[in-house]
This record gives C-alpha cells, structure tokens and sequence, in this order.
C-alpha cells in the first residue's frame, strides 16, 4: 500500500503538471495586446488563439494512440519540451507570422500535456478520489489562468515588455519536464489491444461518450472565447482602456479558481452529477448578469459568476466519462481532449458576431452553450 509520502512525491509533479498546462490561457490577454500592437479586427485576432486550439482536434486521438505505447509520463514530458519551444519564439522575432507560429508550437505541446497529464493523474490518485483530485488539479490550473493577465499587465508597465511572461511560462515548462523525469510513476497498463485510431473513434457509436465529447467542446469553447473576447466586450460597453478591461479576464479565472477550489472539497460529499447541474445554473445566471449590468463593476461580478459555474465542468465531465470505462482512459482522454478544439471554433463564431453585430450579441454564444451543459446535466441525472 502506498504511503501518504510516497503518494505525495507522485502526486505533487503530476500537479505541477496542471499549473503548466494552465500557461495555455495566457492566449487570452496575449491575443488583446497582439490585436493592439497590430492593429487587427477582432475576427482576425480570433485566428491568433485557433492556432492553439486547432491542434487538439487534430492530434489528440493520434496523441492518445501513441501514449497507448510510449507511456502517460513520455508523453508528458514531449508536450512540455514542445510547449517551452513555442514559449521561447516571440523572443527571436516579434512579428504577427511568428506570433502564429509561436502559438501553433504552444498548441502542440499543451494538446499532447492535456491528453497525457489526466490519465496520468488517474494513475498517482486514489480511485475514489478522482473526482475530486481532478477538481483540485483544474484548481490548480485555474490560478496560473487567473495570474496570467495580471502578470502580463505587470510585465507591461513595469518592464515595458508584456511577453516577458511567455519566457516565465518557457523556462517553467521545462523545469516541469526535467521533475517529471527524475519522479519514478508506475503507470496502469489496461489488459487489451493497444488503442488504435478506429478504437478511439468507435467510441463515439456509445450515445453517452458522444454527448460528453460535446459538452467538453462547448465548455473548453465557452472558456477560450470568454477569455479571448470579454475584455472586447468590456471596452464596447463601457469605453475603458484594454488595462481595465483585463480585468475581466482576472475575475473570470478568479471564479474558476475559488470554484474549482470549492469543488475538490465538496466532490468528497456531493454526486458529481449533481454537481453538474448546479454549476450550470450558475453559468447561465452570469451570463444574464452581463446583459442588464448598469456598470464595470456588477459586470466583473456576472463575469466572475460565469466562472464559477464552468470552473468544476471540465473535471465533471472527465471523471463522469473516466468512470464510466476506466479501462479505456487513453483513448477516452485522446477524445475528449480532442473535443477541446471547441476552443478553436466557439471564439471564433464569437469573435464574428461581435464584429458583424456587436461584442455584446456574441455573449449568446456563450448562454446558448450553457444551455445545452443544463440539459446535459439533466440528461445525466436520468440516465
């Protein structure tokens, strides 16, 4: 039986794991101080952040497929490597092309750290906390996302140089791989064929997989497009410098914070299920904060409202789907995270409606997203 402190020796790089797979979310506020230094339309900024979230359509099932052979820990450590690469490019060139390709190599990397960090989590945490391990681990994500606009804004005014922050992030990435390496993890090896693409995709034919992949595409979709378009629509309604407006970002990762917070303890009592359905009440009460705020101030509490109620829904989901066929985690993971290229598409359709129409219009994006989780949620409690 494994010790508390042998536990924790695994447990602890595992975690370290999320807070590296958070650096994502700088894609944010760094695509707001790329569409000012460039001076693009918000629909062309929006390309900036597909780039990143393109690639977890495309490589996470070949990801998983190949995790199936080389190991969770492996795979791990490639993203990292692959993300501090990215990371380190805006620092040879800082130019709108390189900028894409800093953000494609980002993308890579934290496909293959996403695919690989949960399984791998599964493999270190107690079977019956996994639930509420995997909230405290999207916790721990949440609080580098909700750093990461302020960290950038620091950098901005203090050193004149806001992608200070991606060497951070760099440098970060790669200490993570090298802990990772020297950490001894045995990893679960499921008694079966390894994954192959047509196994991972016939996982769909199971109607409840289906239904989770697309609620971890609108959920990851609503998350990016929150983070990547609110401080636009801050600046619409309001008339406040992008500065201010950032802090939007902030209180949006702040309620995803405390919630994912709350979660990991809670999870220990509540059926996740259960869990689902409150959450996405909570989600769809913040989104009507928007529309009728009269200030900056009661919009930052709707928007902090909005991440409280998608904080715990990632984890919901991963461990919902997880629980129901344990034995086939890599594939499960590799299509699930795959369905995290709702990030790519969401904002994206966001980012036109606010340009065609108005930044505002495009928040119903984000409330017709939440409605389809509530009815999941309710078809989950059913079934």
């Amino acid at each position: 039986m494994t010790s508390g402190k042998n536990l924790w020796v695994k447990l602890l790089p595992a975690f370290f794991a999320f807070i590296i797979m958070g650096f994502v979310d700088i894609i944010g506020v760094s695509t707001e101080y790329i569409k000012q230094d460039f001076e693009l339309s918000s629909f062309t900024a929006q390309f900036l952040p597909m780039m990143v979230l393109l690639w977890f359509f495309i490589l996470s099932v070949p990801a998983g497929v190949l995790q199936d052979k080389l190991g969770k820990k492996k795979m791990l450590m490639i993203g990292m490597v692959i993300q501090a690469l990215g990371l380190g490019l805006p620092f040879l060139h800082y130019s709108f092309p390189m900028m894409f390709a800093s953000f494609i190599l980002l993308g890579i990397g934290n496909t293959i750290i996403q695919v690989s960090a949960n399984p791998l989590l599964q493999d270190v945490a107690p079977a019956d906390k996994l639930a509420s391990f995997l909230s405290s681990s999207q916790f721990v994500k949440a609080v580098i996302s909700f750093a990461g606009p302020l960290i950038a804004a620091f950098m901005a005014s203090k050193f004149g140089n806001w992608r200070l922050v991606l060497g951070v992030y760099g440098i970060t990435s790669i200490l993570g791989a090298i802990w990772l390496m020297l950490t001894p993890i045995a990893e679960s090896k499921p008694e079966r064929k390894p994954a192959t693409f047509a196994s991972c995709f016939g996982l769909l034919k199971n109607r409840f997989v289906a239904l989770m992949a697309l609620s971890i595409f609108l959920v990851v979709g609503v998350e990016v497009a929150t983070n990547t378009n609110i401080a636009n629509v801050l600046i619409s309604k309001y008339g406040i410098s992008l500065e201010k407006a950032a802090w939007g970002i902030s209180a949006f990762f702040a309620g995803e914070t405390i919630s994912r917070l709350i979660g990991a303890i809670i999870l220990n009592w509540i059926k996740p299920r259960v869990f689902l359905f409150i959450t996405a009440l909570t989600s769809l009460a913040g989104v009507a904060g928007i529309y009728f705020s009269p200030g900056f101030t009661i919009a930052l509490v709707a928007i902090f409202v909005i991440g409280l109620g998608t904080g715990n829904m990632f984890p919901l989901v991963f461990s919902l789907s997880l629980e129901k066929l344990p034995d086939r985690a890599n594939e499960i993971s590799g299509l699930l995270i795959m369905a995290v290229s709702g990030g790519a598409f969401i904002p994206l359709l966001m980012g036109l409606i606010s340009t065609l129409v108005s930044p505002l219009a495009g928040v119903f994006v984000i409330g017709a997203c939440m409605t389809y989780i509530l009815w999941l949620s309710i078809y989950v409690r059913k079934n």
